[in-house]
């Protein structure tokens, strides 16, 4: 993985972390996740009016990481109420690219170095350190009632990850790809939110009134964070992007700690180290 890659990737991680900040900020998880999806919405039409549409052979692809997406959002929003985002996101991001790697190695034939291998090694031990030994002090349900949700999204996220790795390169165009699933999630998750709160209906409107400046926001920070993370998966192997994408969860725990005001202690900075000593290595792999 060359530097600049790498250095796009980490960005798309820092913007990934933003807009689940944004999400878990939120007073109602699923009407601000379907808000978000569908300022996406929006904000793809334009994009896709310049890059036109992905070539013929992604679209099995993107109907199949659309379905997957569904699930995700869905879990996302079920996690956030049950647990803090320093907490259930490390869980959700380090189980994710153990589980791409063992999948891209056994279903994409992408083998990797040993530095390789002891990086996503690193990465996976510091964010699980990061997760499943917290316990929220403030705020949300404890920990355990969130895990089970965070550990089941974490295999959606492999799916989809697998899934978008494969479409993209089909696609002809990263960004076209990105845009193009962005209309096809948006639809059926927010359709689905409006009918779950079809008896708090001003209540929901009065959120969208709030809330949508900050929708359109993580809206473009998801949909840059993600092309980013698929155009890179063109560029180098799918489990070394996935993990280096995976160093959100400093980001995550940074933001929770200053901005949601979760509990920052001393194995957050030791967790914290060996996803850089993973990082590290993965630039030692190529």
């Amino acid at each position: 993985m060359s530097a600049p890659v790498l250095a796009l990737v980490l960005l798309a991680a820092l913007l990934h972390a933003g807009w689940n900040s944004l999400i878990k900020a939120g007073a109602d998880k699923a009407v601000e996740m379907a808000l978000m999806r569908v300022a996406g919405l929006a904000l793809a039409l334009p994009v896709l009016a310049v890059t036109g549409l992905p070539a013929r052979a992604a679209w099995p692809w993107l109907c199949l990481s659309g379905a997957i997406h569904f699930a995700y959002y869905y879990l996302l929003a079920k996690t956030y109420e049950r647990g803090q985002l320093s907490v259930v996101y490390p869980v959700m991001r380090g189980v994710a690219p153990v589980l791409v790697a063992l999948l891209g190695w056994l279903w994409l034939g992408e083998a990797f170095s040993p530095w390789a291998a002891a990086g996503v090694a690193a990465i996976a031990l510091g964010v699980l350190w990061l997760g499943l030994q917290g316990r929220p002090r403030t705020g949300g349900s404890a920990a355990p009632a969130a895990l089970p949700w965070a550990l089941l999204n974490a295999l959606v996220i492999a799916a989809y990850t697998l899934a978008d790795a494969q479409g993209v390169r089909a696609s002809g165009n990263a960004v076209a790809y990105v845009m193009a699933l962005a209309l096809l999630e948006a639809p059926p998750f927010a359709l689905w939110v409006a009918w779950h709160r079809r008896g708090d209906g001003p209540a929901v409107r009065a959120t969208a009134r709030q809330r949508w400046p900050w929708a359109l926001g993580g809206a473009a920070a998801s949909l840059a964070s993600y092309g980013i993370a698929l155009w890179a998966m063109t560029r180098a192997p799918v489990p070394l992007v996935a993990a280096a994408r995976e160093t959100s969860v400093l980001f995550a725990v940074l933001i929770g700690g200053w901005f949601l005001r979760e509990p920052l202690r001393l194995r957050t900075w030791m967790a914290a180290v060996c996803v850089v000593a993973g990082l590290g290595l993965l630039r030692l792999a190529h």
